[in-house]
């Protein structure tokens, strides 16, 4: 286990008593299952894995059923149990959880049933456009879930030694940089804090004041961040950008080699949490990183 992401100094342990992990025995998946063995290891954390057979809506009779129904479940057993073998390889404990209906809804449920604190998910290595646009089920699991979620890209490692937390003053963005500092201080690691001023072009020529006044926030709420993180005695540096949010997020990213993102979610109603958000859902999609969406 590379020490440049595990320190072998920590404190705090224990942010995440089980773990909720969701396979469909794709490679994204089965990684972020690996990944989530470092974090559980070191939390000291239970895993439980789920699969789900997606609802049947056709038309059945009593003599195909059985057969349609074996063929469906074919899918769950063979990514558990490719799960099993992943979990043997790395000397790891699992529960395995076979869970029949509406995706997301079944993870959200299983999560709140096992009374998980955190739920990992894999991202497949898609096209620019496609991981522009979160998958569906990945987004809904986050918009109606309150768990903390974690999503992991292909090739990715998860680790604490750099966190970059994006900050815009509210309640949500406030939990995310509590979580972060928490981190950062229990794996020796520091923080990037951005705040992003998003608006359109004209703004700049019609109200100039209004931008300014927006900046001069922005710098408020990271030098917020930057004070609490400091008197945790964690390390971290302050960067105000005036571009579209999401693009700001993961280029600063980028740039200074952060390991994960961390992000807060709004906690929606109804429909609303159905669209999560083009910046958080974007990050997700583009980010060469991990990004935990920490919840209120």
């Amino acid at each position: 286990m590379p020490q440049r992401f595990w320190s072998t100094e920590k404190s705090d342990m224990g942010r995440y008593r089980k773990i909720l992990v969701a396979v469909d025995g794709s490679e994204a998946s089965l990684h972020a299952l690996k990944e989530s063995f470092k974090l559980a290891s070191n939390e000291k954390s239970w895993i439980t894995v789920v699969s789900v057979i997606p609802p049947y809506s056709g038309d059945l009779d009593l003599i195909t059923m059985g057969n349609v129904l074996a063929s469906a479940r074919k899918p769950c057993e063979d990514a558990l149990s490719l799960a099993n073998k992943t979990a043997e390889a790395e000397r790891a404990l699992i529960k395995t959880v076979c869970e029949e209906g509406e995706i997301h809804e079944r993870i959200v449920d299983l999560a709140d049933a096992e009374n998980c604190d955190l739920i990992v998910m894999g991202r497949r290595g898609m096209s620019r456009l496609e991981r522009a646009l979160l998958g569906n089920i990945t987004a809904r699991v986050i918009g109606y879930s309150n768990r903390d979620v974690l999503v992991v890209p292909r090739n990715t490692t998860v680790g604490w030694q750099k966190i970059l937390v994006a900050t815009d003053g509210s309640k949500f963005s406030k939990a995310a940089a509590a979580k972060a500092i928490d981190f950062a201080k229990s794996y020796g690691g520091e923080l990037i804090v951005i705040s992003v001023v998003d608006v359109p072009t004209e703004f700049y020529g019609e109200a100039p004041q209004v931008v300014e006044d927006m900046i001069k926030k922005a710098k408020g709420y990271t030098e917020d961040v930057r004070k609490e993180a400091v008197s945790a005695d964690v390390k971290a540096e302050t960067f105000v950008r005036e571009a579209e949010a999401y693009r700001a997020i993961t280029e600063i990213a980028k740039e200074h080699q952060v390991d994960t993102i961390v992000m807060g979610s709004h906690g929606r109603t109804g429909l609303k949490r159905l669209l999560m958000g083009s910046v958080t859902e974007r990050v997700i999609g583009l980010s060469h990183c991990p990004v935990m969406i920490a919840k209120a």
